[in-house]
């Protein structure tokens, strides 16, 4: 994945997410940047038409042509 490509949102692993963040399953944004997660992984910065933006783990994410 890289930053400017459209993907879709299509689940949420578990983690602590706010009302925000559920509302985002199936909405599609752009890529925007990478988030360091753990140490270990890395997250996504995606941005949506509504301006807003929130990280999501790369698996929880798909490609959209």
């Amino acid at each position: 994945m890289e930053v400017g490509q459209k993907v879709k949102v299509i689940r949420l692993r578990d983690r602590l997410s706010s009302g925000s963040t559920s509302n985002k399953l199936g909405k599609v944004g752009t890529i925007e940047g990478f988030k360091i997660t753990d140490g270990k992984g890395v997250g996504c910065v995606v941005k949506f038409d509504d301006n807003s933006a929130t990280w999501f783990f790369e698996d929880e994410l798909k490609l959209v042509q």
